[in-house]
């Protein structure tokens, strides 16, 4: 039997699905999710409703956004919880976080199981939506949730590091094997835990310089900060700065970048 369906679906690898089936793992979810009647949650990519069935039960309504139309569909008619569904059947790169908060009356609580190749897109899209969204839960490839946590001095630790740590407080909350999907992957995965700051520790006065600055110092994260940002601050400005040019990117704190970021706006304003 083809072990890429499960439950009467072929799973589409371009979609990146693999579909969680370990019970012990998938109520481990919901539990960290802990999801109460009355909240505004928000599922991406339910799949075939292994944790939307779960997190479900323990509310009044929710909403699910999945692309794929015959899941969405099954989700439509499923007997026990369709009722309790608002079903979006829209690509999550395209929804308005902002505009499904204030719909919904408050802000909302993000998760899903997401596929590699949209992972990282995904996340940095929610990230402009922080003022919206209380918490997200999202199950990973472990490779990316390490990056997530990182810190400097660390191969894992680059740009979603930053970015991520810039607008969110991020807790690993459990691993997760290959075998508790179908089909398989054949990585190991894990949830984490993204909770958006109250009030950012270290405020940039344009999001876009920081994102220019640390997506230049980690293309070529090989090379020091003395050449990878030489074209933006010279050794002298940086050393002014408290960073020491022979530094590589990845030893430089996330309030260092956010230093960095807001003397390159002030300079330009002047």
């Amino acid at each position: 039997m083809n072990n890429r369906v499960h439950q009467g679906h072929l799973a589409r690898k371009r979609f990146g699905q693999n579909f969680l089936t370990d019970q012990y793992v998938i109520d481990s979810i919901v539990s960290a999710i802990h999801p109460m009647p009355g909240q505004a949650v928000v599922e991406i990519g339910p799949g075939l409703g292994a944790l939307t069935e779960p997190v479900a039960d323990r509310m009044d309504k929710m909403t699910v956004i999945e692309l794929d139309r015959d899941l969405a569909a099954r989700l439509a008619t499923h007997p026990f919880i369709s009722s309790k569904l608002n079903i979006r059947q829209q690509d999550a790169m395209t929804v308005d976080f902002g505009e499904l908060s204030r719909e919904l009356g408050q802000p909302i609580r993000v998760f899903g199981n997401l596929p590699y190749n949209i992972s990282t897109p995904l996340m940095f899209h929610l990230f402009t939506y922080t003022g919206a969204i209380s918490d997200m839960h999202f199950m990973l490839q472990k490779e990316v949730v390490n990056r997530l946590v990182a810190g400097p001095n660390s191969k894992a630790y680059g740009r979603l590091t930053v970015m991520a740590q810039y607008y969110c407080q991020v807790i690993p909350v459990l691993e997760v094997p290959p075998t508790a999907f179908r089909p398989a992957p054949k990585v190991d995965s894990a949830v984490v835990r993204l909770i958006p700051h109250a009030t950012i520790p270290h405020p940039v006065k344009d999001i876009r310089v920081l994102s220019r600055i640390t997506t230049e110092a980690f293309n070529q994260r090989r090379k020091t900060v003395r050449n990878s940002l030489g074209h933006l601050f010279t050794p002298e400005q940086l050393t002014e700065l408290g960073i020491d040019p022979t530094q590589r990117a990845e030893n430089i704190s996330v309030e260092n970048y956010c230093k960095l970021a807001n003397w390159l706006c002030e300079k330009s304003a002047e």
